[in-house]
């Protein structure tokens, strides 16, 4: 460990001592981390910077936006034309997703990744 290692390491160690830390939002909670595992390592990056900036991948907004349609059509509320409308939106969603990248699996991550996760699934193909 270097100096500067350990003087960081020291001023925390102090700050946490003064009960610096104590009052912090979610101080006792459980992390809510994101699930980014399915991202190869090297989008991780720039996939979490669109996110926190408000931007998501057009698979996911599609993703989120059939959650929507799906939400309204299990309303019972609906008329016959909204119904019918709703109907043909998560069709066209549902279409889009599957000619993503994201809904065709693999075929669209990469050979690389593609040909790494076979090999730490253990499979051949």
């Amino acid at each position: 460990m270097d100096v500067l290692d350990r003087l960081a390491e020291e001023r925390i160690n102090q700050a946490e001592r003064d009960g610096v830390f104590d009052d912090l939002p979610g101080a006792g909670q459980p992390l809510v981390l994101d699930d980014d595992r399915d991202v190869p390592p090297a989008l991780r990056a720039g996939y979490r910077l669109l996110k926190n900036s408000g931007f998501l991948p057009p698979e996911l907004e599609i993703r989120r936006e059939l959650q929507s349609v799906e939400s309204l059509l299990a309303r019972a509320d609906l008329a016959n034309a909204e119904r019918d409308r709703a109907r043909k939106r998560l069709v066209l969603l549902q279409t889009r997703l599957g000619e993503s990248r994201l809904g065709r699996g693999l075929r669209g991550a990469g050979a690389a990744y593609e040909s790494e996760l076979h090999r730490r699934l253990g499979r051949r193909d």
